[in-house]
């Protein structure tokens, strides 16, 4: 696509705005809304200046300048805007430089795309998300010096016993609270199937070609809806849109959608298990004739994301909450093992088909509270260090390691048991991030000192309600 194409796109769709999306190092969305005639083909080359230095994590005041430059190939008419508004994914550059800005997370995604292809190794690497959420049908929570709360209501949840939000019985609801597996029901024990049908309708009218969806094993509410694969950079832009969409058609339907990966204790979280393969010329390098119909190059890959994966984690699985996913034996893959078919592993090898276009691997410890663009990337340099560095992942543990004992896992390695420990190990660990300045010493810097100091720091403070029924009496 180029700059006339998108013009005429916005022209024949009569867009009275243009909305330029961007994504702050954290990883939410944001936007600037134009009157149309602001937009013209030199828009996409000199951009729109904007104030950087009121964003999380990014420019200081005295550097705060920065400008939003549209991406031509990325455009789409905003679905939920009562004005006909196209929309675009802009790239932030530094006006002096005319670069890509160094904080700017998209930035990072186009950086590892541009070094893959300089390796030489591939030159397109295909990630495939799985992003879960809950819907709730309300939610208030509240931090003060004296008080600290939370409580979220479904109607599917267990703990209504068959009395609905608005105080009534329902028959209807007491049918499905009974059904204690969330896992694919039918309706009326999935009371969700309409909304994510809206929402599939509405993801391919904005170009993002759905596969699937059902309800996940939470039973309050948790929903998958599986879109296409694309390239790296395209995928997380895909992301961030979806998650844009599943949020603003659930609040249409008076529900609150959330991606935080923990936020219901005894039931399942939210993970996000991210397929990746790796391709040149048009042919995939990932298939093979070894374990699980893998090449040595796949193998070496599944290395790199091994040794490295208490590092990437710290991108991947970047909240407090994350941790409280990520718990030995129970729902998601904390040991750094990997095998085929078995979800227990930290990377699975699908075996739906052998045809070596769709062999790929899957790596489960992520979860949708990351931002995608500094998370795939993350993900990719690992992979290529394994490839370079020709790592060796080891025997595949083709057993439930979450019935494991201890004893049987003490040479398996596992995943840091926290966020700050997975700040550590990305201290420690992250030269691989650096290579062809994908990443930059001042981003990992930036993250990590954001990381502690707004998020782990606040609730190491903080006194934890259950503490009170603890320890209130010694």
């Amino acid at each position: 696509m180029d700059a006339k194409t998108a013009l005429k796109y916005a022209e024949d769709h009569g867009a009275r705005f243009v909305s330029l999306r961007f994504t702050d190092l954290v990883g939410a969305w944001h936007h600037l809304t134009f009157p149309i005639h602001e937009l013209s083909e030199s828009s996409f080359e000199d951009g729109f200046g904007f104030d950087a230095s009121s964003l999380r994590g990014w420019a200081s005041i005295h550097e705060s300048d920065m400008l939003l430059v549209p991406d031509p190939s990325r455009f789409w008419m905003d679905p939920f805007a009562e004005e006909p508004t196209v929309c675009f994914i802009a790239n932030v550059v530094d006006p002096i430089t005319k670069e890509g800005y160094g904080l700017d997370p998209r930035s990072v995604a186009a950086r590892a795309e541009s070094y893959l292809r300089f390796t030489g190794i591939a030159d397109t690497a295909y990630f495939g998300p799985e992003a879960e959420f809950f819907v709730f049908d309300s939610v208030r929570f509240y931090n003060e010096q004296n008080a600290a709360g939370y409580e979220v209501e479904s109607d599917e949840g267990i703990w209504n016993s068959g009395r609905g939000s608005n105080g009534f019985e329902s028959p209807n609801l007491g049918y499905r609270i009974r059904n204690k597996e969330g896992y694919v029901p039918v309706p009326p024990a999935d009371s969700l199937s309409d909304l994510r049908s809206e929402i599939a309708l509405t993801l391919e009218s904005v170009g993002i070609q759905v596969e699937c969806h059902h309800h996940e094993v939470a039973t309050a509410g948790q929903c998958e809806i599986d879109f296409r694969f694309s390239t790296l950079l395209g995928t997380a832009d895909n992301l961030q849109l979806f998650k844009y969409i599943v949020r603003n058609t659930a609040y249409r339907y008076g529900k609150a959608v959330t991606f935080m990966p923990k936020p219901i204790y005894g039931d399942n979280g939210s993970g996000m298990h991210c397929h990746q393969s790796l391709w040149k010329n048009e042919k995939p390098l990932f298939a093979g004739d070894g374990y699980a119909g893998l090449s040595d190059l796949a193998r070496y890959y599944i290395g790199g994301l091994l040794k490295h994966a208490p590092a990437i984690v710290a991108f991947a699985a970047p909240t407090t909450n994350s941790y409280k996913r990520l718990v030995p034996g129970f729902e998601a893959p904390v040991n750094l093992a990997y095998s085929a078919r078995n979800r227990s592993a930290a990377v699975r090898i699908p075996m739906f088909s052998q045809n070596p276009k769709q062999k790929r691997i899957e790596f489960r410890p992520p979860d949708p509270s990351c931002n995608p663009y500094l998370a795939f990337s993350a993900m990719l340099m690992a992979g290529l260090d394994g490839i370079q560095n020709r790592i060796d992942p080891g025997e595949p543990l083709d057993k439930d390691i979450y019935d494991l004992s201890p004893e049987e896992l003490k040479d398996v390695p596992s995943l840091p048991g926290s966020l700050d420990d997975a700040l550590s190990a990305l201290e420690a660990d992250h030269s691989f991030l650096l290579k062809g300045d994908v990443f930059t010493p001042q981003l990992i810097e930036r993250w990590i000192s954001y990381k502690r100091e707004r998020e782990v720091q606040p609730l190491r403070m903080r006194p934890h309600p259950l503490e009170f029924a603890l320890y209130f009496d010694v």
